[in-house]
């Protein structure tokens, strides 16, 4: 890579798949060769630290079950890229849609998120309660921090380790996209989303439940907002085409 550019990490949180994480981080290397990759094998019982390792990631093996939260923090501190692309391990998202995130990284820009509703959701991406349930976490996110983002728990999104630095995360589990995202624009970051297209999962199930996620999320949204920490000054945009983003006013 240019030394000029800056380097890039792909992590990837996986619990129990086995049946897909080789094709991810196969398809991760072709769209971005240049990348650092890394698995991270959140306490798996199926193989997938061994499958993940034969295709040529990097493997950070978690004894137990530990929650998408704290695998991707186990992620940021195993790796050394200047920018930090958080994808799935259940096939839902496309590697190939990767250097979109990274494009959009112009001066200034700190997290850039992959909007499913900026994009599209194929059949079968996501069942109608969590579709509600989205919805209302947006809407929930837009009116307590005043800004405009439209697909506030994106799995698929980078961001600045630089940024990164400036924050104490705290989410261990589901919640970790808001945690994220919600610290970010506390901090006064820049964030621009993308589209990205979201399709159903080939194999499996989501450990994740609509209601008790549902009510992490929503509290750690409140817990973000009310902490006494420096006042809301943030950038939501939008990038229309990837590296051009167009501003929404908050």
């Amino acid at each position: 890579m240019d030394r000029l550019m800056p380097s890039v990490s792909v992590i990837i949180p996986a619990h129990n798949e086995a049946p897909t994480i080789a094709s991810i981080v196969r398809a991760t290397q072709a769209a971005v060769p240049e990348a650092e990759v890394v698995v991270v094998d959140d306490g798996s019982t199926d193989g997938t630290a061994d499958a993940a390792a034969n295709s040529g990631a990097r493997v950070i093996r978690l004894e137990i079950n530990e929650g998408k939260g704290a695998a991707l923090q186990h992620g940021i501190r195993g790796t050394s890229g200047d920018l930090l692309v958080f994808i799935d391990g259940d096939g839902q998202d496309s590697p190939m849609e990767i250097p979109l995130l990274i494009g959009a990284f112009s001066p200034g820009v700190d997290l850039v998120l992959g909007s499913r509703f900026l994009g599209n959701f194929r059949p079968g991406a996501i069942t109608r309660l969590n579709l509600v349930g989205t919805h209302f976490i947006t809407w929930l996110v837009q009116v307590t921090f005043g800004c405009r983002v439209t697909d506030p728990l994106a799995g698929f999104r980078a961001v600045r380790r630089s940024m990164l630095d400036r924050l104490e995360l705290k989410a261990t589990g589901y919640d970790i996209e808001v945690d994220l995202l919600l610290r970010v624009l506390r901090a006064g970051g820049r964030v621009v989303e993308v589209p990205a297209s979201r399709s159903a999962r080939p194999f499996g199930s989501s450990d994740l439940s609509s209601l008790v996620d549902g009510l992490r999320i929503s509290r750690r949204i409140f817990q973000v907002r009310f902490e006494a920490a420096n006042p809301l000054a943030s950038t939501t945009e939008v990038a229309a085409e990837p590296g051009a983003p167009t501003p929404q006013k908050g």
